[in-house]
Parts: C-alpha cells; structure tokens; sequence
C-alpha cells in the first residue's frame, strides 16, 4: 500500500510528532521496505533488524524531508543508507534476487516436477545468491532496486544520487560478473 493524494498531510503529521501519522506511514511502507531490506541481506532476521533500523531512523529523521524530492524517493535513499551501513558493520554479504534463478531455468520446464529437480533448483538458487552477494554493495543495491522494486535507471539514480550512466554502468558490470560466475548454469541445463 502507498500513501495516497494525502502524502504531504501525513508527513506533516509525522514531523509535527502525530503518532497516528506515522503508524499510517509505517503501514504503508513497511512491506516494501521489508523486501528490498530482505533481498539486500537474503536473512529474513536481519531484514527485519534492518527495517526496524530504517522506521527508528524515519521516526527520528521526518523532520529532514523537506520534500526536494519525493518521499518515497528519500525513504528509499534512506533503505539504500541502512542495508550499506548494516553491510559495512557487520560485514555480512546479503544473499537475495531469486528472481534470476527464472533466466537459468530450462525452457518449458515445470519448476517443481520431481524432488530431484527441485533439489537442483535450490542448488541453483543458493549458486545464484552466492553469485549475487559476491557483487560488490554499490552493484547488488542497484540490482535489487531495478529487479526486486522494477524500478527505472531514473528512480535508481535518483535514488543513489549519482548519474543515470552510473547506474547503467554498475548493472552492466553486474551482468557481465553476474553471467561469468554463473555460465555453468546455464551449461548444466542445456546438457
């Protein structure tokens, strides 16, 4: 759920200390930020320490929007802050994208036909994650926005307030890492 035509209204409810207001926007965010806090770590555990660092940090920060940019957008740039910082601390790499798994799978090929198979989907799955967390943070953050929130070179840019070729750039050397680390995958199943 997003807020609706009522963002700036809430928002200021939640800059003036209305708890009300921010349980609203919590409700709203809290799923997305969720995700992109799970795919960045791949730990459902530390997805929700990070997303509870992120509302801590909004409910002590909302009084920094000042709405230069839209709010989703700095609640992003706050997401993006959180899952580098908790990177950074803990230096875990962050296991997510199961949605790549799809561009290894066989052609007509039903995902769960038999155990075997479905013992090599997660064999293949954890490969692809490993494959992911490799990514250096700058690259997998970019991933994560384009193919976990669909986001456009635009948002991300905007988002990790650098270029729009900067965020091409990192997706490009992302792909080509990405393929290189995984092309006996796709070798395996066309055997």
């Amino acid at each position: 759920m997003v807020l609706e035509g009522n963002d700036r209204d809430v928002i200021a409810a939640c800059q003036r200390g209305d708890r009300e207001a921010f349980r609203a926007l919590f409700e709203a965010y809290q799923d997305k930020v969720y995700s992109i806090a799970l795919r960045y770590s791949g730990d459902r555990a530390v997805a929700l320490d990070i997303a509870q660092e992120i509302f801590l940090k909004l409910l002590s920060n909302i009084g920094e929007f000042r709405g230069n940019a839209g709010f989703e957008t700095w609640l992003y740039r706050v997401v993006v802050n959180c899952c580098l910082d908790h990177r950074r601390r803990a230096r875990r790499i962050g296991l997510f994208l199961e949605n790549l798994l799809h561009g290894f799978a066989a052609p007509g090929q039903s995902v769960s036909q038999d155990a075997l198979h479905n013992m090599m989907r997660v064999e293949m799955q954890e490969q692809v994650q490993r494959g992911v967390a490799s990514l250096s943070p700058e690259q997998r953050i970019a991933v994560a926005l384009r193919y976990t929130e669909g986001l456009s070179y635009e948002r991300i840019a905007e988002i990790l307030d650098c270029s729009k070729g900067t965020v091409a750039s990192r997706l490009n050397r992302a792909h080509k890492l990405l393929e290189r680390r995984l092309s006996h995958l796709r070798e395996r199943h066309e055997k």
